[in-house]
């Protein structure tokens, strides 16, 4: 139901969120996001044409969310990459069907209008500042404050539970 590029730009999105509106590079996102950087640079454009990030070239330059991340919704960057289609009609055309599903694209209609539904309930806050989880995309588990309406992140990062097992190496 979700397309790797859906799945590629939500990875991009929370990864540039995690640096707090400090620009991140289109490298260190493909490194992070582990998105083939080809890949990654005609996704971007597509956020940026998309009004979900600006791109800023130089020294210090890179991409930077265009809305606090608490104001973002999955939805959102869903809806520009590949806007999310519900249906309305009888797919097959079938004239006495109208607007009148089947039993079959009613249940369809019913997954895709849940799926929308939490879409548009889950904001990229959410998956960047839970403290009782592992960090999105990331070997190190980061405690992350959202000031309300700032759009300021605060970081205390610590190793997360398998990066621990990882630098203690075989054990016999």
């Amino acid at each position: 139901m979700i397309s790797q590029t859906v799945e590629y730009a939500l990875r991009a999105i929370v990864t540039i969120a995690q640096h707090g509106g400090q620009p991140c590079t289109a490298r260190k996102i493909s490194e992070i996001t582990q998105v083939p950087s080809a890949y990654l640079s005609k996704l971007m454009q597509g956020l940026v044409r998309g009004g979900l990030v600006n791109s800023q070239r130089g020294l210090h330059g890179g991409f930077v969310l265009t809305k606090n991340p608490e104001e973002l919704t999955f939805l959102d960057i869903v809806d520009v990459i590949e806007p999310f289609k519900r249906i309305h009609h009888c797919p097959l055309g079938i004239p006495s069907h109208g607007a009148t599903l089947c039993p079959l694209h009613r249940r369809l209609d019913d997954v895709m209008e849940a799926t929308e539904q939490l879409l548009r309930e889950t904001i990229v806050a959410d998956v960047i500042s839970n403290p009782t989880s592992v960090t999105p995309l990331c070997e190190v588990q980061k405690t992350v404050a959202l000031n309300a309406g700032r759009g300021e992140i605060q970081e205390n990062a610590k190793p997360s539970d398998d990066s621990k097992l990882k630098s203690k190496g075989p054990q016999n």
